[in-house]
């Protein structure tokens, strides 16, 4: 009997650390190529470890305006961003990891449609997996209030 009930604690105790959901907004306004890498592109994989290690699930957002728009281009060459030496110097390495970073860590690229305007930037110069609103403060109003953690990156 002892060793029912044990068995019965292990069980629950693994299926409520698998329900357990947590979920984190980062708000990402830097167009500094450093800051993007350390606290998207590394940070969000630890995270994401982390929380697996746990069992337990993390979903990530990331709401992209201010000057972040340029690490979303995918052609370099006709955009606002051409002369920027930094950026097309570590423009192929960045698309491989950003869409790694969708794909495999599931994480969800949200961006601004009135600052792409003023970028002079269209939805079809945009990688295909961004999407898009009208306003940055519309998903960070809502995720915050379904319980998001909210993270700057400015």
């Amino acid at each position: 009997m002892k060793k029912l009930l044990l068995l019965f604690f292990l069980v629950g105790s693994l299926l409520a650390n698998e329900s357990i959901k947590k979920s984190v907004v980062f708000d990402l306004t830097s167009g500094d190529l450093e800051t993007f890498k350390v606290h998207i592109l590394r940070a969000i994989p630890k995270l994401k470890s982390y929380y697996e290690s746990k069992m337990q699930e993390l979903k990530v957002v990331v709401v992209i305006h201010g000057s972040a728009y340029k690490f979303f281009v995918k052609d370099l060459a006709h955009s606002p961003y051409l002369n920027d030496g930094v950026l097309v110097k570590a423009n192929d390495n960045l698309k491989k990891r950003i869409s790694a970073a969708n794909g495999l860590y599931e994480i969800e690229f949200i961006m601004c449609e009135v600052g792409m305007e003023h970028q002079r930037l269209h939805k079809k110069d945009i990688y295909p997996f961004v999407k898009f609103v009208p306003s940055p403060s519309i998903p960070l109003i809502d995720m915050q209030h379904e319980g998001f953690a909210y993270i700057p990156v400015p």
